[in-house]
């Protein structure tokens, strides 16, 4: 369906002990109630040809690659075509899939190649840990459309 031009995933390495807490999941960072991750660009229902540039846009909080732990920072994801049935659960580590795409090293735009359709794109901040803050801090989805 699809493929990324940059992909960047953290692999972190769990002890004994951190696979229990993983197990029960984990504790989550707290992010401030005015915290908001948004798209730069694309806009929704936009329609662009590939390769597709998207910003990320975040206030209230701060950028930090993962494995940085700092109070009111974290990295971005973006879900690609995600329903809520589908969506990751908020108190685990966000898995890196080609729906769920790390930016790790504290990115802020990438350029994601998409064939012809229409994708359902969504923000979702991750901490340290690549677990969702507590409030999440979620944007809004975007519909987009992509032509050859």
């Amino acid at each position: 369906m699809f493929r990324r031009i940059a992909f960047f995933a953290l692999a972190a390495g769990f002890s004994a002990s951190s696979s229990l807490a993983l197990a029960q999941g984990m504790p989550r960072s707290p992010a401030p109630e005015d915290a908001r991750v948004y798209f730069i660009s694309p806009a929704d229902g936009e329609t662009l040809t590939s390769p597709v540039r998207v910003r990320f846009g975040l206030s209230g909080m701060g950028v930090a690659p993962a494995g940085t732990r700092a109070q009111h920072t974290g990295h971005h994801h973006l879900l690609i075509d995600l329903d809520e049935s589908e969506m990751p659960s908020f108190d685990m580590p966000l898995p890196a899939t080609e729906q769920v795409v790390h930016f790790g090293g504290g990115q802020t735009e990438t350029e994601i190649e998409l064939a012809p359709g229409e994708y359902r794109l969504q923000l979702l901040l991750g901490d340290h840990n690549h677990v969702p803050h507590d409030p999440p801090v979620l944007s809004d989805v975007i519909v987009i459309r992509v032509t050859d």
